[in-house]
């Protein structure tokens, strides 16, 4: 609500000074520096507490929003108001990265955090509808000044309740035994890192080409709203009735999105059909004039944009690692905004080229274009699932480390298992050796010494390694395999960063570890 109440402010406030062209060129400036500073910044989500760059996006909003009301109330220049706006609009570019990274924390399973994603998404459209009409509102009864204010204080209130949060790990895990490691690249090679999971991977390729299209769509689309509001004569008041279909449309869309919660299809339902929602009826406006027409396809735009917002959002929450991820929705970031700056300027170009039907079915058929053009890449992503092996999910919750981890940190670590396989016979660790790997038996069983006498067996779903790992000390017994065994493996790093930083499973890690000290096994 803050965000839309300080870009309404803003808007009347610069309208006022310099008329459009200071609006138009404003908006140009603050979203291409948003563009650039996105990506760079999320890294701070990345390394640090996720919560405290979330508080601190809304605190440095809060005292960028206090510096424009109090330069207005003392007669100081516009000039300082534009500059204070661009950083508030850079600072605004950390926090949804840091969001989106945070949530897969706290949701316990799958379906939640697809409903999590939902309901963002719809409380989001709300408040955005709520505080554009707030802004218009305050703006008649009081003045800019008064109304920079009250936005600084919605930031402070916003922070609030996410200072009660625990703040999820911040530890950037490094990569598990058989992962290929990244080199040092210091700062800047740590800064492109979610480019460079992108530019590997053609699925997470896709799913931010489209959610960038969309957009791109989105912007061009609302500068031939207007336009097209009066062409079918209703007039200013038209642009009101047509962005709100959009609301009413991204309300509604809640539920077909809420559908797709065991995230088995969101590929194809999710993505496709979704993108294909928010552009065909942007065309099909364009080969038919009429006012219910528009309202319809405007409705149907917000339903897709919702399919596509949350199946985006999901896919890329439960498919990156999370030590990358916030850099990932850094780059979705940039992307979205530079799309949002493109479009803004590409609107009036189509209109004098293509004429307004020309340009509504341009802008519309490009979705559907980039759907079928990447149809079998969404089948891809719903047939090679980034999820993972529900097996070896199943044997991490069943090992009480893990346990009370949140679903998807289990899901990210359940990707990161190796498998290895063990002849009978076959010596897997030495006592007195040190460790640097953590087991769990899939299959076979294997034989646990002491000191050179027996001490037990390890059969299915049963781990071994975390006493080296988590106290730093050699192995303290020798598991031998007693038949042919798989086993999944799992690095020390990523290991003692799932367990040490989340409270309940460091708590359980060691209730095991003096159990087995106790009783000596490993």
């Amino acid at each position: 609500m803050a965000q839309w109440l300080s870009m309404v402010a803003l808007g009347v406030y610069a309208f006022d000074d310099g008329g459009a062209s200071v609006v138009g060129g404003l908006a140009v400036v603050r979203y291409l520096l948003g563009a650039i500073a996105a990506a760079p910044l999320a890294l701070l989500a990345d390394h640090l507490p996720k919560v405290w760059v979330m508080v601190g996006s809304d605190i440095a909003r809060a005292c960028a929003l206090a510096g424009m009301a109090s330069n207005i109330a003392l007669g100081g220049p516009a000039w300082a108001v534009y500059g204070l706006a661009c950083l508030m609009t850079m600072a605004s570019t950390t926090f949804r990265p840091a969001h989106a990274a945070a949530l897969p924390a706290v949701a316990r399973t799958p379906e939640e955090l697809t409903a999590a994603n939902v309901t963002a998404g719809t409380i989001s459209t709300l408040m955005g509808l709520f505080g554009a009409a707030l802004g218009g509102v305050m703006f008649a009864a009081t003045s800019a000044s008064a109304v920079f204010a009250a936005t600084a204080v919605c930031f402070v209130l916003a922070a609030l309740p996410l200072l009660r949060l625990p703040g999820p790990s911040s530890v950037g895990a490094d990569a598990g035994e058989g992962e290929p490691r990244e080199p040092t690249l210091g700062i800047i090679g740590e800064t492109f890192g979610g480019v460079r999971l992108i530019t590997r991977d053609a699925r997470l390729q896709m799913i931010v080409g489209l959610y960038g299209a969309s957009a791109l769509v989105w912007s061009v689309t609302s500068v031939l709203l207007v336009v097209l509001a009066f062409d079918l004569g209703l007039g200013g008041s038209g642009v009101g009735y047509l962005t709100g279909a959009t609301f009413v449309g991204a309300f509604v869309g809640a539920v077909p999105a809420a559908l797709l919660a065991d995230g088995e299809r969101l590929g194809t339902l999710g993505l496709g059909v979704g993108a294909l929602a928010c552009g065909a009826p942007i065309a099909v406006i364009g080969l038919d004039l009429d006012v219910p027409v528009a309202l319809v396809a405007f409705a149907i735009t917000g339903v897709g944009g919702a399919l596509l917002e949350v199946a985006s959002m999901t896919l890329l929450q439960r498919s990156v690692p999370e030590d990358v991820m916030a850099r990932v929705f850094g780059v979705l970031e940039s992307f979205t905004i530079g799309a949002l700056a493109l479009g803004a300027g590409l609107a009036p170009l189509l209109i004098s080229v293509l004429s307004m039907r020309g340009a509504l079915i341009a802008t519309g058929a490009l979705m559907p274009v980039l759907t079928v053009l990447g149809w079998r890449q969404l089948v891809a992503i719903d047939s090679i699932a980034p999820f993972a092996d529900p097996g070896r999910i199943a044997l991490l919750r069943g090992i009480a480390i893990f346990a009370p981890l949140p679903e998807a940190q289990i899901e990210g670590l359940a990707r990161r298992l190796r498998p290895r396989l063990a002849a009978a016979g076959d010596v897997v660790v030495r006592e007195g050796e040190p460790g640097d790997l953590f087991y769990i038996v899939q299959t076979g069983r294997l034989g646990v010494s002491v000191g050179g006498s027996l001490s037990g067996t390890l059969d299915r779903g049963d781990f071994f390694g975390e006493i080296a790992l988590l106290r730093e000390v050699p192995r303290t017994a020798t598991v031998v395999a007693v038949t042919d065994a798989t086993l999944l493996v799992l690095g020390r790093d990523r290991f003692i960063a799932a367990v040490t930083g989340h409270a309940p499973s460091a708590a359980a890690a060691d209730a095991v570890i003096d159990t087995r000290i106790l009783k000596p096994r490993i």
